[in-house]
């Protein structure tokens, strides 16, 4: 076995274009190893290939199959992309091919960079490929910073539903794939070095899930809340029109009404759409309505800062807030709601807007100058129930949302718009990314949409109830409350970057074994 890879990965090496393609095709592949697809066991399929396949290679051409790898795994995982910047971007289809492109090339640096460090080092020892892993983590966490950040599509996200999944309390998405890699270095280190004592680590990690599964950090408090998600599915061409404000209402308006005996219902990201501060006598009379009902309504607004000329993506919350306070109900400007602090380029934001909105209508979409909220906001409150909000984008920053949940946190809360990708696989991943927070923070998670997908899930990341795509619905169920922390929740990112030090101390102990094996050799001789 260990011959004929050597003599496989020889081959390739031997063979350039062929080794960029398939890391290109491999790329794409694992891009089926997300939601909707759901093949989860490619995760720990391509990873060790695509190690056998730079395994001979030089620092450059390290760089160049990891960027191969790279492109193929975000243009296929983010293809959705097209779809909003081809209905909404008014831009000829070349040009959005063009910054799709653009943006495939800039997120595939990333990966190229990981692969080039290991090959670097491993031109001293092969014992260098337990550095990989290490090497991945870091660029990893750079892509999710660097100008604001994109860290979609994480290696972890691929096991949201398989048993590795249940490792998130402990290790967090990231966690997870500092595993993965570190699994595919242990097995193409010990076969093709013939060290066949360091397939241990991948075997130890095969069978960890069962291994930890005593460690039930979250338990039940044997109360739960009645809660409904209302899905409006307003088309989004007609969503910012001025006279479609009353009508949208109307609809979220019409389908809460007759869950007002539920504790909490909540309506999606910017479900009303007439500014906070000029809709005054509208959400006063529903959270009038709310009160008399003894229940609470959370939605999205936009917020509009009149002094500092100033919009913000917010949520509310109208009816019942502390049910034993004086002061219960909405106030405009009260502290009881959350602002957006992570924003999306282009359609939150505009970077360089004085050169770039004048270019085309995707640079100048509706609602796209919002400022930012705190990192770090108190939890809503929502008849007496604790939220740990984040709204659409942010889901997918852990570290903003793990900084949002306390110990009486009750829930996780999410809102969104994901109308812009129409029938495409980019809700399904966002979704997914969603119940991975849930199992990091060991909290169940409310997830309100326009349009889907809107789901309710518990504190394991299973879902228990779910609204169909592209229909005006609503969805209920009675969620859980729960207590305890997650080792993830209470340390964070310090887990992978320990695991990630494991890692490099393996390469060492690797190197070591390998420079003992060989002077007592050369003694012997």
């Amino acid at each position: 076995m260990s011959q004929w890879l050597r003599r496989s990965c020889r081959f390739v090496a031997q063979h350039g274009t062929l080794r960029v393609l398939l890391a290109l095709l491999s790329g794409a592949a694992l891009s089926l190893a997300y939601a909707p697809f759901g093949h989860a066991y490619l995760a720990f399929i391509i990873p060790p290939l695509l190690i056998a396949l730079a395994w001979y290679c030089s620092p450059r051409s390290g760089w160049r199959l990891g960027y191969a790898f790279g492109f193929g795994w975000f243009a296929a995982g983010l293809s959705w992309i097209y779809v909003s910047i081809d209905q909404y971007g008014g831009m000829p289809e070349f040009a959005t091919v063009g910054i799709l492109l653009l943006l495939f090339a800039y997120l595939a640096i990333f990966p190229a960079l990981a692969f080039c460090c290991w090959r670097v080092f491993a031109k001293r020892h092969a014992a260098a490929v337990f550095l990989l892993p290490t090497f991945w983590l870091a660029f990893e966490l750079l892509r999710g910073w660097l100008f604001t950040g994109f860290p979609w599509l994480g290696l972890g996200y691929t096991q949201t539903d398989t048993q590795f999944g249940t490792l998130a309390p402990l290790l967090g998405e990231q966690g997870l794939a500092v595993l993965i890699w570190l699994a595919a270095a242990s097995v193409v280190y010990g076969l093709t070095q013939r060290r066949y004592g360091w397939l241990a680590i991948a075997i130890s990690i095969a069978i960890s899930p069962w291994l930890t599964s005593f460690y039930q950090p979250i338990q039940s408090t044997g109360e739960s809340k009645q809660v409904s998600l209302v899905q409006g599915n307003i088309k989004q061409s007609l969503k910012w029109q001025s006279d479609q404000q009353w009508p949208s209402l109307l609809r979220y308006l019409d389908l809460s009404r007759p869950h007002y005996d539920n504790d909490l219902v909540v309506w999606p990201e910017s479900a009303i759409t007439a500014l906070e501060p000029f809709a005054g006598d509208v959400l006063h009379n529903i959270d009038q309505a709310a009160q008399n009902s003894q229940t609470s309504i959370v939605s999205g607004i936009i917020d509009y800062d009149r002094d500092h000329d100033a919009f913000f993506n917010s949520i509310i919350v109208l009816g019942n807030s502390h049910t034993d306070s004086e002061q219960n109900g909405y106030r405009y400007g009260s502290s009881n709601r959350y602002l957006k602090h992570q924003l999306l380029p282009i359609g939150e934001f505009v970077p360089f807007e004085e050169w770039l909105r004048p270019l085309a209508p995707l640079f100048n979409l509706p609602m796209s100058s919002f400022s930012r909220g705190d990192f770090v906001q108190p939890n809503l409150v929502a008849n007496n129930i604790h939220l740990a909000a984040a709204i659409c984008y942010e889901i997918a920053f852990p570290e903003q949302v793990r900084a949002g949940v306390r110990a009486d946190t009750d829930y996780l809360l999410t809102i969104s718009n994901d109308t812009w990708f129409g029938d495409s696989h980019g809700p399904w991943q966002h979704m997914q990314i969603a119940r991975m927070r849930a199992i990091e923070m060991g909290r169940p998670l409310l997830r309100a949409t326009n349009n889907g997908v809107s789901a309710i899930v518990d504190a394991q990341g299973k879902t228990l109830a779910t609204a169909p795509q592209f229909e005006a619905a609503v969805i209920s169920a009675e969620v859980p409350l729960v207590s305890g922390e997650t080792l993830y929740h209470r340390y964070g990112l310090l887990i992978p970057l320990l695991l990630a030090a494991l890692s490099t101390l393996f390469s060492l102990l690797a190197w070591r074994q390998s420079t003992t094996k060989k002077q007592k050799a050369d003694a012997g001789q």
